[in-house]
C-alpha cells in the first residue's frame, strides 16, 4: 500500500481510514483482561485522534463542495431516528405511525435519503427519520454512513428495528454507532481532565480505581498528546471512558428497541431474537406490515423520551390547564423560554412556578430554574 510509515506490526497504510481498521483488528485479536486494559486504552486514544482528524478534513471537503449530506430540518418536540439493517421494516413503519410516505419494496437499499415524519401522540409532535440502512463499516463511511450517524447523532433517542430472523444485526448496529461515538443508554462518567502547564499527569480520585493504575491512566493521557494535566476521576474508570473524555465529541443517547416482522416470526425465534439484545434495555414486539402493536409502540416511544408536562399562566388570566407545553424532562425555564418566542430570554425578567418543582406555591425563579412535571410556569418580561 502507499502513503507514510504508521508504526504497528510494520504496517505501511495510505489513509486514516485504514490506520483505524488496522488498530481495530489489533483490539480484537487482544485479550481482554487487566494486563492488556491500559494498552487496549491507549490504541483507542489513537483511534480517537485520527477519528478526530478525520472528521475536520471531511468538514473541509464538504465546505470545499466536495460531497452531499442529508439536509434534515428538526421539528416537534423531540426526534426519534430509526436504525436498522436495509429491508428490516423501517419505510413500512415510518408510514404507518407518521404522516411520511417512504417507499417500501422487497429489496434492500429503497430508502436512498433521509425521509422525515410526524407523530402526534397525547399532545406531543415527535419528528421519526427514516433513514437508509446501516451496514457494517458504516462508522468508516461505507454505505453514506458517515452522513446517515451524523443525523442519528444529532437525534434525541434511537429506535432500532430489529429482524427477529438476523442474530447478529443488533451486535453489528451498536457497534458501528458506538465506533461513531454514541454511547447509547450510558451516562457521561464522572471523570474530568483539565490540562495544565506543568506539573505531569496528576490523578486524583474519591473511589478506589481497580481497572487501571495511576501510571497506566497517565500512559492513556499522554499517547493523546497531552504532558501535564489534573485528572479528577469520580467513579472506578475504564480506559474508554477517559479516551471518551479526551474526545470530547460523545454523544449520550436514549435507545429503544422494536423486533419487528411478529407476524411471520414464532414464539421461539422471538424468545432467541430478545435473548441476543441487551436485558435492561426496553424492548417491544410489533408488525409493521400487519399494524400489530403500532398504539403500544407510540405509547413505548413517548415513555422512553423523557417527556413532562408544564401548564402555562399568562399574567393576570387563568392557567391553560386544558392544553400543556409537552417539553423534555429536562427542562429548565430557559426551554420554555426559547420555545415560546425568540424574544423571551432576551426580554427575561423572573418566571414564578407552582407546583412539584418550587418550594412554595409561586415561587419566584430565574431562567436556570430546573421544572418538572405538572409545574404551572408563569413568564414575565420586558415591556
Amino acid at each position: 500500500m502507499r502513503g507514510a510509515p504508521f508504526g504497528l506490526e510494520g504496517f505501511v497504510v495510505a489513509t486514516i481510514k485504514e490506520q483505524i481498521e488496522l488498530i481495530r483488528a489489533e483490539i480484537d485479536k487482544t485479550q481482554k483482561n487487566k494486563a492488556t486494559n491500559a494498552h487496549i486504552g491507549k490504541l483507542k486514544a489513537k483511534i480517537a485522534q485520527l477519528k478526530i482528524k478525520e472528521e475536520r478534513a471531511h468538514a473541509h471537503s464538504k465546505a470545499s463542495g466536495g460531497g452531499k449530506g442529508f439536509e434534515v430540518k428538526k421539528s416537534g418536540d423531540a426526534t426519534v431516528a430509526l436504525v436498522g439493517f436495509p429491508s428490516v421494516g423501517k419505510s413500512t413503519l415510518i408510514s404507518k405511525v407518521t404522516d411520511a410516505h417512504s417507499e417500501v419494496a422487497g429489496y434492500a437499499f429503497t430508502t436512498l435519503t433521509c425521509i422525515p415524519g410526524v407523530m402526534e401522540h397525547r399532545g406531543a409532535k415527535i419528528q421519526i427519520l427514516d433513514l437508509p440502512g446501516l451496514i457494517k463499516g458504516a462508522a468508516e463511511g461505507k454505505g453514506r454512513g458517515r452522513e446517515i450517524l451524523n443525523v442519528i447523532r444529532s437525534a434525541d433517542m434511537v429506535l432500532y428495528i430489529v429482524d427477529p430472523f438476523q442474530d447478529a444485526h443488533f451486535n453489528v448496529l451498536h457497534r458501528e454507532l458506538h465506533n461513531a461515538g454514541l454511547r447509547l443508554n450510558e451516562t457521561r462518567p464522572p471523570v474530568f481532565i483539565k490540562r495544565t502547564e506543568r506539573g505531569g499527569i496528576d490523578v486524583r480520585t474519591t473511589v478506589e480505581q481497580t481497572h487501571l493504575s495511576n501510571e497506566e491512566i497517565g500512559d492513556i493521557i499522554r499517547s493523546f498528546g497531552f504532558t501535564s494535566a489534573i485528572v479528577t476521576l469520580r467513579n472506578n474508570t475504564t480506559a474508554e471512558q477517559i479516551v471518551d473524555c479526551l474526545a470530547q465529541n460523545r454523544i449520550y443517547e436514549k435507545a429503544v428497541i422494536a423486533i419487528n416482522k411478529i407476524d411471520i416470526a414464532s414464539e421461539e425465534e422471538l424468545v432467541k431474537a430478545r435473548s441476543n439484545l441487551p436485558e435492561d434495555w426496553p424492548v417491544m414486539r410489533i408488525s409493521a406490515f400487519k399494524g400489530f402493536g403500532l398504539e403500544d409502540l407510540k405509547d413505548f416511544i413517548y415513555d422512553n423520551l423523557g417527556f413532562m408536562r408544564v401548564f402555562l399562566k399568562p399574567q393576570g388570566q387563568e392557567a391553560d390547564m386544558e392544553e400543556p407545553l409537552i417539553v423534555k424532562d429536562d427542562s429548565t425555564v430557559e426551554h420554555i423560554c426559547n420555545q415560546l418566542h425568540r424574544d423571551f430570554v432576551r426580554k427575561f425578567r423572573y418566571a414564578r412556578v407552582k407546583g412539584p418543582s418550587a418550594k412554595f406555591d409561586w415561587q419566584r425563579v430565574g431562567l436556570d430554574h430546573l421544572l418538572q412535571d405538572g409545574d404551572l410556569l408563569t413568564v414575565v418580561v420586558k415591556r
